[in-house]
């Protein structure tokens, strides 16, 4: 395993980039456009045509503003080029690193795919800080102890696998480290969580066949546990048919008997659809149209929060489901609890039971955590009790 993939000198001229086309072209754009409503009101006042102040405006602003994306592209490729060229430390190298580029992916990963793929994180097993390549080989080096119980676990937007870590102070353990002590091995996974829901499920179903064909030892058993968005992701991979290679290849699918997903917003979640609202609205006007822009620049992982994923994507005929949920108040029927939930999926949302009663999930086992958020749901002492039970 070594350390590749983009440079510090790719996420600066990334945010070279960005400060010139959202930042500086949001405050032109803004500028100009309330310079032109005060100079169109001087108009109705004194008379048509041009003044000579408002034309020597325009013309220094167009210059300043002219001037400061010029020297911002000239950092951008400087900064290319140097990248190119192998000079700086990787992105990867350093825990603040990973979290960089796993925010910017979940908020753009699908433009860096088209414009800076060097940028864009591949589905993969993390292990160590590295990915680990799906071959016997480096697995059995990645888990010398690999049982045949193997539990995986998917982060949600913005995430990467050290997540997984969080709150960790008050159980002492962590859910994967807690499952190993009950004969599971833990495999975290990391993802371009900016890509399409059906896109990451088509990832993820590749990367869930090619391991159970190459494991060190017979899969029996697969767990999948998504926070967030990643429950979505594991609901699309499912969903993804695959055809056995041989008639002695067994499908994964068959193996799951388990998927736990923990503040999923499987009918949508209020945040990513107010989002979008936000963003038509501030483009009615001139003067507000640039911060709609950078609404705009949202990633289409972001899009697909707003609905989740309906009856169309089915539950695994094999696995048993559950659902954990989360809100502020310590209980569910609270209108606070009801209303917002954990800040940013509710309750409804996240057991998959729409406003008719019509649930996506029949009889799968269900989990209310009171008085916590949506990341309040990595290492509760609540859901690693409640795992526990169902798995052990």
């Amino acid at each position: 395993m070594t350390t590749t993939g983009p440079r510090v000198l790719d996420a600066l001229s990334l945010l070279s980039e960005v400060a010139d086309q959202v930042v500086v072209g949001s405050v032109r754009d803004t500028h100009l456009a309330w310079s032109e409503r005060a100079h169109g009101l001087t108009r109705r006042v004194a008379g048509p045509g041009v003044s000579v102040p408002e034309a020597l405006h325009r013309g220094i602003a167009g210059a300043v503003y002219g001037g400061i994306g010029l020297g911002l592209k000239a950092a951008s490729l400087g900064f290319d080029k140097a990248a190119e060229a192998g000079l700086g430390p990787h992105l990867e190298d350093s825990p603040r690193g990973r979290f960089v580029s796993s925010a910017v992916n979940g908020l753009i990963g699908d433009r860096l795919l088209r414009e800076r793929p060097q940028m864009a994180i591949p589905m993969a097993v993390r292990h160590g800080g590295r990915d680990v390549a799906p071959q016997r080989e480096d697995l059995s080096a990645a888990f010398p102890d690999a049982t045949g119980e193997v539990v995986v676990f998917l982060h949600g937007l913005c995430e990467n696998e050290s997540y997984w870590r969080r709150h960790r102070d008050r159980t002492g353990t962590t859910y994967g480290e807690s499952l190993a002590e009950h004969g599971w091995t833990p495999l975290y996974l990391r993802a371009n969580s900016g890509l399409s829901l059906r896109e990451n499920g088509v990832a993820l179903a590749a990367l869930m066949r090619r391991l159970v064909e190459q494991w060190p030892v017979p899969v029996s058993r697969i767990c999948l546990v998504g926070h967030s968005m990643g429950g979505l992701v594991i609901r699309a991979a499912g969903a993804v048919s695959a055809e056995p290679v041989s008639s002695e290849t067994v499908d994964w699918n068959d193996l799951v008997t388990d998927v736990v997903t923990l503040g999923t917003p499987h009918l949508g979640a209020p945040i990513a659809w107010g989002i979008g609202h936000g963003s038509r609205g501030l483009g009615l006007l001139p003067e507000t149209a640039a911060f709609g822009r950078i609404l705009d620049w949202r990633s289409v992982g972001v899009h697909d929060l707003v609905v989740g994923l309906a009856e169309d994507v089915p539950p695994l005929p094999h696995a048993r489901y559950h659902l954990v949920c989360a809100t502020l108040s310590g209980s569910q029927r609270h209108p606070v609890g009801h209303v917002v939930g954990d800040l940013l999926v509710r309750p409804r949302s996240a057991y998959g039971t729409d406003r008719r009663g019509r649930e996506l999930f029949p009889g799968a086992d269900r989990l209310h955590v009171g008085r916590t958020d949506h990341f309040g749901l990595l290492n509760h002492p609540e859901v690693l009790s409640a795992l526990r039970t169902w798995l052990t």
